[in-house]
């Protein structure tokens, strides 16, 4: 899982399970163990040994330091789970918490001596991914560490999983829920809240590799909490791999994301300030979905206040790295991180400063380069290094500037770079290589090539059957018979016309043949619902030995994680060596995914065959529908526009939210409920059967306690306008009646405090008596409280004491008017028992900042881009017009600061001159501010001072493009006294 270099040669390589191995040199083919740390270290699914570092002035100071997910959960000792979580639902089931460790052990020689000296143990993890990462050492000689969040890989988790629930005692303990809790993937955004102990999930860490505490200069140092000073970046998912850019302090973060990007972070200054790289709340450059739409109050306020930092660059799983490459997209696991040296080295100059990443699930390798060789790497110029990797999981700069990397399936590959001359690739084809004694092989080396096209056709060919350093044959092609025993190391040795070799190996036994695994259990065609116990059982028979003993099986659990049917990477959830049966619960995972059972079988002599069962999951397929229809819901990581349906594995959980508050045509609206009572934010458990989800909306409101009542035609003194905003249905406005009774119309006028979109009213008739309920009725919206116009809205409410609400097109306005044109029974009073006003929700312009226009006028009058965002009518934009007037079209760009759901744009026009008032116009959005698609929205705005509006569905963005295609009268200007956003 992980490789270093020593400098006197020397690699040191972590695998998962807790081992560490030395090589002399890399051309070292049998390693000394060094350490053995498997009995502490939890190896299952992506929990293990991941991380491995050297002391700087290694081996001077003999230290390695070594961070592993330890198989205990807080406060106890390992082993607990023995790698084995199937007696508590299995590893992804919320119960087996485990935590992590980073230790220094001592170096004497090639192997450890005396113990362990742990400096750090914490981190706790409830579920299965994004555990501990890595570890490396600065220029500044300090000992950095990256953990990932421990949450749910699966759901929205924000503590509210496991039993019990919150196992790791997340502040602020106990059971969570929205919008305080502050657990599962939130532990990453911990440090902000710092009125409970901080933990380190989720984070990078500045530490004093002599004991583990924070290094001094950290920017929190003057913090009384110990773990907030180690800190000095957070908000990452799972910072797996890192890389430390040479000739300077800055940290380089490979982020693994959910469904939609994979990030590189980028920390110029550890100790300047605590950077926070924004998940939850954010993914890339967006909020994400489904944590905006738990409405948790930590996101929240990190939406309201800003201050995260966004990737230096990240790539969605939906697009290619680069363009035309035969890398796949769909998958996606930023895998590994590396930089190459700004001087030396073999490959080109400009690779100089460059830096290398991988990803698991693509297997490939590409590359960042500097626009100069030793300059900052620019995320524009990438290119695909290599394609068709195996799995890489670390990345590494060796001997002579080489790139390495360690793959998944055990093996460390090597890429080299040939300025002259490039060595032959030598292919060996043997067979067959096992065999009943004496054995004749066929040899065939024809399929060897040379990437040099002088060398075509002139290959020159070494065989030496027996390794004994005999030259055996030099044609393409041989023959040789072995005498029974082995096993016997055939060697080919391919040479160019150069001398340049290559050089492949094959093991040959001859009087032993392999055995055959048979999986008996369960049987082909076994199906799972999550939480399912599925028993396996095998056996394996040998033609020398007969039927194997337990003792020559291993079983590996496989889930097979899929973005389509066919495009799918491994995880490898559980092992299980020397049983011949067992059993496991299914465990949960997102569709389309399936599991495989792979059983090997090894006779004494090393052969080994292989038999799988391929086990697929039942599904369900779940609707969800919203009340009014076309809103937004969060299933999982993603937000949709309802209706829509996803198939998912019985019994498996799914986070849902309703996204609150949102807008829809100009509408806000906020969440009411969810047709099987859940909580807002809420976990379902997949049924057996399909099933439908409907979650109601009604239009935002907004608090009584921010209105006023203006005004009111008439009122009695027991019965005062102010009962219909006390938020107490007992209490009502009633016009006078003891003295006179006033007739028809009666009206109550509003003040909303500020300037809103007026989308609707609600009206709560008197509840004890139908006296004075409202029949025939009016609303009008105005900005001044003076000017009216005509009705927003009119109409007849029933006879009853339920609420009504009569919507309307988004008005701007501050004050709204509610006029009573008759009783239900005729009479002369009007009574309200309680009312409201819904608003559509408008970016505040405070957050907003004009990115661009293609034209203003600053010579003849001051027509700065920027006056559409300044508050006053009276100023506006305006393109050029004193020394040229550019023909139209126009346009100018809005950054709202950050992406968000966006479904209107509004425009006030110039309100003193009709000049530049825009005619036919185009709206578009974009998240990046690069890529803008096809228009959100066209059409033509009147020729008025009104506010006129252009609403679409809604959709995320943190840019905004109005393009002007014509003015009102045909000349070539473009103006705009205000522009809004509404969005949230």
């Amino acid at each position: 899982m992980n490789i270093e270099f020593a400098p006197d040669g020397r690699i040191f390589v972590a695998e998962k399970a807790g081992r560490i191995k030395v090589f002399d040199s890399i051309a070292d083919p049998t390693p000394t163990l060094f350490a053995d740390l498997s009995v502490n270290v939890h190896n299952q699914n992506d929990r293990g040994f991941l991380g491995l570092a050297l002391h700087p002035d290694f081996p001077t100071q003999p230290y390695v330091y070594v961070l592993y997910t330890y198989d205990a959960p807080p406060g106890q000792v390992a082993p607990v789970w023995n790698d084995n979580c199937s007696a508590i639902g299995g590893a992804n089931g919320g119960r087996c918490v485990v935590t992590a460790r980073l230790s220094r052990l001592q170096a004497a020689g090639d192997v450890m001596t005396g113990t362990e000296e742990v400096l750090l143990h914490d981190w706790c993890q409830q579920f299965s991914s994004h555990s501990i990462g890595d570890l490396h050492f600065g220029a500044d000689g300090m000992l950095y560490v990256t953990a990932g969040d421990g949450a749910s890989f699966n759901v929205v988790d924000y503590g509210q999983l496991g039993t019990p629930v919150n196992p790791c005692a997340d502040p602020p303990g106990g059971t969570m829920a929205p919008p305080t809790a502050e657990g599962g993937a939130l532990r990453s955004q911990d440090v902000r809240t710092s009125a409970d102990p901080t933990g380190l999930d989720g984070s990078l860490l500045r530490l004093d590799p002599l004991t583990g505490a924070a290094a001094a200069g950290n920017p929190a140092a003057a913090s009384a909490d110990p773990n907030t000073r180690r800190i000095i970046a957070h908000g990452l998912r799972n910072p797996y791999r890192f890389a430390m850019r040479p000739g300077t302090g800055e940290v380089w973060l490979g982020d693994v994301g959910w469904a939609t990007w994979e990030e590189i972070n980028r920390l110029t200054n550890p100790t300047a300030r605590v950077t926070n790289f924004g998940w939850p709340c954010f993914e890339g450059t967006a909020r994400h979905g489904g944590y905006d739409g738990a409405n948790v109050n930590i996101c929240e306020g990190l939406y309201t206040a800003g201050g995260q930092s966004g990737p230096h660059y990240a790539y969605q799983h939906t697009e290619k790295v680069v363009a035309g490459e035969t890398c796949p997209s769909g998958g996606s696991s930023i895998s590994g991180m590396a930089f190459y040296p700004t001087s030396g080295g073999d490959y080109p100059a400009s690779y100089q400063g460059a830096v290398f990443f991988a990803d698991y699930t693509r297997d490939c390798i590409w590359a960042m380069r500097p626009a100069a060789p030793g300059g900052v790497p620019d995320a524009a110029n990438r290119q695909t290094f290599v394609a068709a990797a195996s799995n890489p999981v670390d990345l590494a700069i060796g001997p002579g500037g080489d790139l390495y990397y360690a793959d998944a399936a055990g093996t460390i590959k090597r890429i080299r770079y040939f300025s002259g001359n490039q060595p032959p690739n030598a292919v060996l084809v043997a067979a067959p290589t096992t065999g009943h004694g004496p054995l004749t092989v066929d040899f065939d080396a024809g399929q060897s090539t040379d990437p040099d096209p002088a060398d075509e056709g002139l290959l020159r060919y070494e065989w030496d059957f027996t390794a004994d350093g005999t030259v055996d044959a030099r044609t393409p092609t041989a023959t040789y018979t072995y005498p029974p025993g082995g096993p016997y190391t055939a060697r080919l040795r391919v040479l160019d016309t150069l001398d340049a070799a290559d050089t492949q190996t094959v093991e040959i036994q001859a009087g032993n043949t392999p055995p055959e695994a048979f999986v008996d259990a369960p049987a082909a065609g076994t199906t799972f619902a999550v939480g399912d116990t599925i028993s396996f059982a095998g056996h394996a028979t040998d033609p020398e030995l007969g039927d194997l003993p337990a003792a020559a099986l291993r079983w590996r659990l496989l889930q097979y994680h899929c973005y389509t049917l066919d495009n799918c990477h491994i995880h490898t959830v559980q092992e299980w060596n020397g049983v011949a049966a067992a059993s496991f619960p299914a465990p949960d995972h997102e569709y389309p995914s399936y599991l495989e059972l792979v059983l090997t079988a090894t006779d004494s002599g090393g052969l080994s065959a292989t038999s799988t069962r391929r086990i697929d999951p039942r599904t369900v397929d779940l609707t969800f529908n919203s009340n009014p229809p076309g809103l937004q819901v969060a299933v999982g990581s993603t937000v949709q526009t309802t209706p829509f349906t996803r198939t998912v594995i019985q019994g498996s959980q799914n986070s849902v939210s309703g996204v609150t508050p949102q807008s829809a045509g100009g509408t806000a609206y906020v969440y009411a409920a969810w047709s099987d009572a859940g909580a807002q934010t809420h976990v379902i458990v997949a049924p057996t059967t399909p099933k439908t989800y409907t979650a109601t909306f009604v239009r935002q409101r907004l608090p009584q306690s921010q209105l006023k009542v203006r005004s009111v035609d008439s009122q009695e003194t027991t019965g005062p306008p102010t009962n219909a905003l006390d938020g107490n249905p007992a209490t009502h406005w009633h016009t006078q009646w003891v003295a006179a009774d006033p007739k028809h119309p009666h009206q109550i006028t509003l003040d909303l405090g500020a300037t809103y979109s007026v989308t609707g009213l609600s009206y709560l008739p008197r509840q004890n008596s139908t006296n004075g309920r409202i029949a025939r009725y009016e609303v009008l919206v105005s900005t001044d409280g003076t000017n009216w116009g005509t009705p927003v809205a009119k109409g007849t409410w029933p006879n009853g004491t339920v609420e009504q609400t009569v919507t309307f097109a988004g008005k701007t306005g501050r004050y709204v008017r509610l006029r009573a044109l008759s009783e239900v029974a005729g009479r002369a009073w009007t009574t309200a028992a309680e009312l409201n006003v819904a608003v559509a929700q408008r970016v505040p312009r405070v957050t907003m900042k004009v990115r661009s226009a293609d034209s203003q006028e600053t010579v003849g009058e001051n027509g700065r881009a920027t006056n559409v965002l300044d508050g006053n009518t009276a100023t506006y934009w305006h393109t050029q017009w004193q020394a040229a007037a550019p023909a139209h079209p126009h346009e100018i760009q809005l950054d709202l600061g950050r992406a968000g759901s966006v479904s209107c744009v509004y425009y006030r026009p110039r309100q003193n001159s009709a000049n530049g008032r825009i005619a036919d116009y185009e709206v578009y959005t974009s998240t990046d501010g690069t890529n803008w698609g096809t228009p959100a929205a066209t059409g033509t705005w009147l020729n008025n001072t009104a506010e006129q509006n252009a609403c679409f569905s809604a959709r995320t963005a943190r840019y905004i493009r109005l393009r002007a295609l014509s003015e009102v009268a045909g000349k070539p200007w473009t103006s705009a006294a205000e522009i809004g956003v509404i969005g949230r």
